[in-house]
Formats: structure tokens, sequence, C-alpha cells
């Protein structure tokens, strides 16, 4: 277990929540800690808590299980659905028995969804006619950064007619509960606030031309050497520029073959969480895509110490006999053997409090499936949308033909600590700058939580 320690602003946070049956939104600018905080939260509350997510991805980042497989809904529209009918004996159990239900990447979370969540909790915990069925919902997410994955037409027609839009904040059941805001403010990426300040405007769509052009003026440059990362907005130009840089290597190819079975591809669905057949070569520029989780190194007071996370960007030196490879990390070597992602799902289970002298229940994880792959992938270039709550010193921004979906633009250019390590290979405009008015709207007018409230 990894130590997180908070800033006053997280911690007064996470006790608000803690003392609190509110249900809360966690939402901030890049770089403010909500993953953090969000961590801190799951590995510390005294709460019975479940962990989801929207999509896979998402959920193995935090422990938890996909939406979908925690209530067992079917895809698709859920509004005229007798949800009754699919929650599972288990489910209805684990749904009775939690607190707290932590929604991470909320903002993924279409108002269907949402209000299919409130229904079903109603019904596993048999009080139909409250929100939630009483359980505190606490969401984690930052809508001008990521939205909601559009459904098909007759999904998009529903919304249209039963919705205000199709975000998660517009569900009905926020017409009968209360939803809190809290925006972090404290941004840990960036010390420029002239920076801070431009980034925010991108990110609210508040942003001059004056602005952009400082940003522009900055960023016209080339970069120092040929491995700044490049962050592009579409998949063909990352493929390439990784293919081309594979390509000028003189080493052979090794290739890694993910240890898998066909039961446990079933279990994750489209989305393994790595390659299949990882390629690489030495010399090659990597970047992790999860955290060290052996705990081999310590610091100074014996707590361990992580020696990489997700997002950690090295070039591999060598390929050892005995097998993994070895990458270089900032003047660092490490020995990278094969990461296990597990796949999980919730059961209860009896243990004795010695507290009480009784046997109570508990939520525990149980292993569904099993996906063992070096920890690795090419990183000359990544796309805009795998980069999110990456950290980069230098990065390259290539915007190609423009920003096609809100928040791209914000996304891109807050990965990068300063505006020293910022190149661009072409100037970013206003036809880059997206915001969705159904976002200003919500988070203009949705209840902020007063931090003195909390502090």
């Amino acid at each position: 277990m990894q130590e997180i320690t908070l800033s006053a602003e997280q911690q007064a946070l996470f006790e608000h929540i803690e003392e609190s049956s509110n249900n809360i939104f966690v939402t901030g600018r890049a770089g403010t800690g909500k993953s953090t905080l969000l961590t801190y939260l799951i590995e510390n509350t005294d709460k019975k808590v479940a962990v989801c997510a929207p999509t896979g991805v998402a959920a193995l980042n935090v422990g938890g299980v996909t939406i979908h497989s925690l209530f067992t809904f079917p895809f698709g529209l859920l509004g005229e659905v007798d949800l009754g009918k699919h929650l599972s004996r288990r489910t209805r159990e684990i749904l009775s028995t939690i607190d707290m239900l932590v929604i991470d990447e909320i903002s993924m979370v279409s108002a269907d969804l949402m209000d299919a969540i409130s229904r079903a909790m109603g019904i596993a915990r048999g009080k139909r006619k409250l929100p939630f069925g009483g359980c505190q919902v606490v969401m984690f997410g930052d809508p001008y950064q990521l939205a909601p994955v559009p459904g098909n037409a007759e999904e998009r027609a529903y919304v249209a007619e039963n919705y205000q839009s199709s975000w998660f904040f517009d569900a009905h059941v926020w017409r009968e509960d209360s939803l809190e805001r809290y925006e972090l403010s404290e941004i840990f990426r960036q010390s420029d606030e002239h920076f801070k300040d431009i980034l925010n405007a991108i990110r609210d769509g508040s942003c001059s031309q004056e602005m952009l052009d400082y940003l522009n003026q900055c960023g016209n440059r080339f970069p120092p050497h040929d491995d700044v990362i490049r962050l592009a907005t579409i998949n063909d130009t990352v493929n390439s520029v990784n293919r081309a840089r594979m390509a000028r290597l003189p080493s052979e190819v090794k290739k890694f073959d993910a240890v898998y079975t066909a039961e446990d591809e079933r279990a994750f669905g489209r989305a393994l969480p790595a390659d299949p057949v990882l390629e690489l070569k030495v010399g090659a520029q990597v970047m992790f895509i999860k955290n060290d989780d052996t705990n081999m190194k310590k610091n100074s007071d014996g707590r361990p110490m992580k020696r990489w996370v997700n997002g950690t960007i090295g070039h591999v030196l060598d390929f050892p006999k005995g097998g993994g490879v070895t990458v270089e990390v900032d003047g660092e070597t490490f020995d990278v053997g094969r990461s296990i992602w597990e796949k999980v799902r919730y059961e209860i289970d009896e243990e004795f409090d010695e507290a009480t002298g009784k046997v109570k229940e508990v939520l525990v994880t149980v292993p569904l499936a099993e996906f063992q792959q070096i920890p690795l992938k090419l990183a000359w270039a990544v796309t805009v949308h795998k980069s999110q709550g990456q950290t980069y010193d230098e990065v390259v921004i290539d915007m190609g033909r423009g920003a096609f979906s809100p928040g791209q633009t914000y996304v891109a250019l807050s990965r990068v600590r300063s505006l020293e390590g910022l190149y661009l290979t072409r100037a970013i405009t206003m036809r880059d700058v997206l915001v969705d008015q159904d976002v200003v709207r919500f988070m203009q007018g949705a209840k902020q939580i007063a931090a003195e409230r909390i502090f």
C-alpha cells in the first residue's frame, strides 16, 4: 500500500465525507489531487464502501469494478428496464450492506445510468422512495475533461426527450436529493501562477486571445531532443510516430506474450489492461502503465516507496536472460518483470469483532480474472485521452487538424509542469478551445461546499 500524505484541503474534505452522509461530487482542475484523495478515501474510510467506474480501465485503476458489473445491468438504455429482474442475490446483498458508493470518472456516467443506479440501490436496500436507497454516494471527476460516450441514435433520441442533457448532473434523482460539489483548489502540478490562470481559462472557455498569444509564444520552438513525449489527438498519429521511432533503432525486436486464459479475456471484456503482445527494442522510450507493486525500496523511515508509478517515462536498456526488461529512469535502472492486473468482484463475508464479541458482515473483494504482462508501452507518443492523469516535465503537443471534443486542448496543455517544458507543433487557436455549455451551466450553478465548512 502506497503511503499517501494529504494537503490540509484534502484532509478536511476527507473528514467531511467521513462525518456526513451527504452525496458529494469532488472535482477540480488538472493536478489538484483528485486521484490522491480518492485512493486515500478508499484505503482509510471506516465505512463499508464499494468502488466502481464506468469503464474497465478506470475500474482497474482504482481497484474497483465497472458499474455494469457491480449492478448487473444490461447494456443500453435503462430508463424503461425492470431493474429488479437483473439484480442477483449477491448484488442485492452487497448493495444493502454498503454505507458509501464511490464512483470514479463520474463525468463519463450518463443521466440515464445515474438514475438507474439510484433505482437499483433503492430496490436492493428495500427503500425505493429514497434516492440511492439512503446510501451515501461520493463521486470523483472533472466534466471539463471527460464527457459521456455518445450512444446510438435511439439512445440520443431518448436522452433528448427525457433529459436536459446526457450528463450525470442532469439525472432526475438530483431533483429529489441534494448534490454537494467541492472543487479542489490547490494545484500541485504547476507553480507558475500565470500559466495556471491561462489553463483555468481554457478549461472553462473564458480565455482571451492575449492568453493564447502568450501561450503560443512560449511554445513556439523546437524540443531540445527527440525523446520529448508527443501528445496527439488521434491514434493514427501516435501509432505512426511510435512505429517510425522503433524502426530507427538498430536492435532486434523482443516480444513479450501476456499470460491469461480465454476465460480471463472474457472476464476483462473489450479492454485488456495491456497489450497481449508487447514488442520492444533496446533504446525504446517506454511508459509504465501500472504503479510499482513490489515495495522493494524503503524510505528512510522504513515505509515502502514506489520505484515507478503509472506514467513514468524510461528507456529500455537490456533484456536480461532471466526474463523481463531492464529500464533506465532518470539515471536509475530497474529490472521490470510481469505485473498482475486482477479483475475483482465484491462478496459478503463474516468476521469476528473482538470489540463487540459478535460476528459482523464485511465487504471483501474476490479475484475474478487475472492478466499478466510487462507493465510498459511505447511512449514516444501517446494520445491526449490516454495522457489524462499524467504529469510531464516536457511535452510536444500536436493538435493536428484541431481539437474535436470539449476539454481536449485543456487536457493536453495541463499535462506539463511549466511553460519551459511546452513545445507546440502549431499555434493553439480559439477554435481549439471547446467547452460544453451544459458543463458551464452546472459548474456555475451547482451547490458548492464552502471551504469554511470543512476547514
